[in-house]
């Protein structure tokens, strides 16, 4: 029995191709993953039904995807034949970079909403766009395409801006301060929920006070930080307890709680039942 949620990430800082296949898909069939990479996906042909984050999407023809790093990703189903192309940055690589505004822009528009419906022109220019990306990740060599990666992960998060921009009906003003301190977090808590639910700690990381994120996620969001943090790890657990076969142990051993009682009394106090009610029942 696996003894936690396994985890996707790239050996790269960047990897592109078109490879992905019914027999690689099929391998996620009814087997959640969590995603430590980000990752682009253009689908031409076919259809996968999958679930990211609980939430059901449908990719198909002249689909792009974002995935974002710290997604529960699964495959449900999968028909015709498939078409895809990908471009993925390593957890390492976002690591390091710098989270710019318009990296955040990206995040903060596919949060929710994975999946872009493209008109067929724009389809077609993407797959043109893609097919560059191909040929210079096979001509050159690994140093240049290391010194590539910065202003190419700049470059596809600007156009997921651009795209999603151009299609809300929300207006495109430059967003403030608080809304930038709110994304920021949002995106700090996905890639460090499993580990950390100390919102001074995320504070210290954003380089404010505990007080001033606090006030400024409630004045964003409507909500505090310890729900937007709690969210993320219910929604964790949910997952695990409803996906896979790991014990209740496992998951709390995954979600760093300190014991098996302290996760049960905190997934009942946002869930209103036990794990292994909800798992049983929920």
């Amino acid at each position: 029995m696996e003894k936690e949620l396994p985890k996707i990430d790239l050996p790269e800082n960047w990897v592109i191709g078109t490879d992905i296949n019914k027999d690689l898909l099929s391998l996620y069939t009814n087997y959640p993953v969590r995603l430590r990479c980000e990752i682009f996906v253009l689908c031409l042909e076919g259809t996968v039904e999958a679930s990211v984050n609980l939430n059901h999407i449908t990719v198909r023809e002249n689909n792009f995807v974002t995935l974002t790093p710290g997604s529960i990703f699964q495959i449900n189903s999968i028909e015709g034949n498939l078409n895809i192309y990908f471009l993925g940055f390593s957890s390492k690589f976002i690591e390091q970079s710098s989270q710019s505004h318009t990296i955040l822009d990206a995040i903060y528009f596919t949060m929710g909403r994975p999946v872009f419906q493209l008109r067929p022109e724009g389809a077609r220019l993407m797959e043109q766009y893609l097919r560059f990306l191909i040929g210079m990740y096979e001509y050159f060599p690994d140093k240049i395409k290391q010194d590539i990666a910065p202003n190419l992960y700049a470059d596809i998060h600007k156009g997921i801006s651009i795209i999603y921009k151009s299609h809300s009906t929300e207006e495109t003003v430059s967003i403030s301060k608080s809304e930038q301190i709110f994304r920021s977090f949002n995106q700090l808590v996905m890639q460090n929920y499993m580990h950390n639910r100390n919102v001074a700690w995320y504070a210290e990381q954003l380089g404010i006070t505990h007080a001033h994120l606090c006030t400024t996620v409630k004045q964003v969001s409507g909500k505090t930080c310890v729900d937007i943090i709690s969210s993320m790890v219910i929604m964790d657990a949910k997952s695990q307890l409803k996906s896979t076969g790991l014990s209740i142990q496992d998951i709390s051993d995954s979600l760093s709680f300190a014991n098996m009682s302290f996760f049960g009394k905190y997934f009942k106090r946002y869930v209103g039942m036990s794990p292994l009610e909800y798992r049983n029942n929920g």
